[in-house]
């Protein structure tokens, strides 16, 4: 009998439907399937779930439409690059950025110091001679793969608090969005190449191209931060929403 028409396998196709898609979903959040993965062919899941082909096409095109998969004429399916936005001119909580793609969310510090200011960074935050500062170095990640690398300088004349603060669990960014009512920040956007270092903290080919915002923030006349987020540039994408301007009556 022709699988497709038993009425016994029939009944159980919704539950099936429902199945393949959670079981194919979980593997690519756990990152046991990661971005580039090609998963098992239609007839191979068809044979594993014991079910009609429609319902394995059904589950996978609604995997299709959340964006964790893509489909490759004559080659299969391969698991997608999650892909985020950020608005130019908001400071983001890199977190709230993660989870809203529908990926696990971890957090790594991979140094902190407490040190004086160089002269280049007594500049940039307007700091006088022997000003000390915190330098952090941490990989915010997105499932099984590295989202943004984060090299902050936070200046301990402006936020003494910090000193005390190892920033182990707690990204600095949230930290100091609860900490410091910031009043103004200034955003610089470019585009770089990934060199070796920043390449092997990321995950990707030394030379991928990369996007790199640079920001300043202060609060009462003070700067209180600097800070150099690098995404992996095919992954991650600014969006700026603005209106004509009209003359006044």
């Amino acid at each position: 009998m022709d699988n497709t028409t038993d009425p016994a396998l029939a009944a159980k196709e919704p539950s099936l439907h429902r199945r393949i898609l959670e079981d194919v979903e979980g593997r690519i959040m756990s990152g046991e399937w990661p971005p580039g993965y090609r998963i098992p062919f239609e007839h191979e899941l068809t044979a594993q779930y014991g079910c009609s082909r429609m319902t394995v096409n059904k589950a996978l095109t609604e995997l299709v439409k959340r964006g964790l998969i893509e489909r490759r004429r004559k080659s299969g399916s391969f698991v997608t690059r999650p892909h985020a936005q950020s608005a130019v001119l908001e400071i983001h909580d890199i977190e709230a950025e993660v989870r809203s793609l529908g990926l696990p969310y971890r957090y790594q510090r991979l140094a902190r110091s407490e040190r004086a200011a160089r002269a280049a960074e007594r500049k940039l935050l307007d700091l006088a001679a022997g000003a000390k500062l915190v330098d952090l170095v941490a990989v915010h990640h997105a499932g099984a793969r590295p989202f943004c690398l984060e090299e902050r300088l936070i200046s301990l004349q402006a936020v003494p608090e910090a000193a005390a603060e190892g920033f182990e669990q707690v990204p600095p960014g949230q930290w100091l969005l609860s900490q410091v009512p910031w009043s103004a920040a200034e955003h610089r956007i470019r585009a770089v190449s990934a060199d070796r270092r920043v390449a092997d903290l990321l995950l990707i080919p030394a030379g991928a191209a990369c996007l790199v915002i640079e920001r300043r923030t202060w609060s009462g006349g003070a700067y209180v931060t600097h800070v150099r987020l690098t995404y992996p540039g095919e992954s991650h994408e600014l969006v700026a929403e603005f209106a004509p301007n009209h003359p006044k009556a």
